[in-house]
């Protein structure tokens, strides 16, 4: 069993210029097959603390360790290595708009599995976000809750250590709703990949192993209720 964290912050800080702090000392630790929520007003700083651990943001004040690697200090290169071992979920989709639904899902496959396992893969995750009769769309085709969900599934797809989500489901109605976070919990459970997913949708709590309120720059526990 792999007891080292996916995530683990700590005295963690980080300001828009000199007036504006929006993380202050703060600690985190996300352990591997762990499904951890923040919530919190907006501009508490949830996407900045997300962005951090996905070393997509330089970091400024304190320690942070992801999939065991310190990123404070970290070369381009090495961060690059890093964000190839994690599955992002981002509010804008950022799929590309020549490339069908099954393409886009395969992208970060075929430098790692040979073309016909790739369409597998990508049509078996699709299809299990409710998209097979979509798979030959084009992002323009598709509506923001399709296209969310394709991008929920080029996420899984590749089979991810860590998974950062931010809103993976904001646009969703019910139905898709649920088979994301149906997806989401299988990964946890089948392959112990963690998931840090900020969100305001109540929906995702149920599948929750732990619910983080952001404020003032410090994370508190919201639920499981100071256990």
């Amino acid at each position: 069993m792999n007891l080292v964290p996916a995530i683990a912050a700590h005295e963690l800080s980080f300001a828009y210029g000199a007036a504006r702090g929006v993380l202050h000392s703060l600690s985190l630790v996300v352990a591997p097959g762990e499904v951890v929520i923040v919530t919190g007003a907006s501009g508490a700083g949830k996407t900045t603390l997300l962005t951090l651990c996905g070393a997509l943001r330089s970091m400024q004040l304190g320690h942070l360790c992801v999939l065991g690697r310190q990123l404070e200090g970290m070369s381009d290169q090495d961060r690059r290595e890093v964000r190839s071992a994690i599955g992002f979920v981002f509010q804008s989709h950022h799929l590309i708009d020549a490339l069908t639904a099954s393409q886009n899902v395969m992208m970060g496959l075929l430098t790692r599995i040979p073309p016909d396992e790739a369409v597998r893969r990508a049509q078996a995750a699709l299809g299990g976000l409710g998209l097979s009769d979509r798979m030959d769309a084009f992002p323009d085709q598709l509506s923001g809750g399709q296209r969310q969900r394709v991008a929920v599934a080029r996420a899984l797809v590749r089979e991810p250590r860590l998974i950062l989500a931010d809103e993976p489901t904001a646009s969703l109605d019910d139905v898709s709703a649920t088979a994301v976070k149906e997806a989401l919990c299988d990964a946890a459970r089948l392959r112990s990949c963690a998931i840090l997913i900020v969100t305001h949708d109540a929906r995702l709590f149920e599948v929750a192993d732990r619910v983080l309120r952001l404020e003032n720059g410090h994370l508190v526990e919201v639920f499981p209720w100071g256990v």
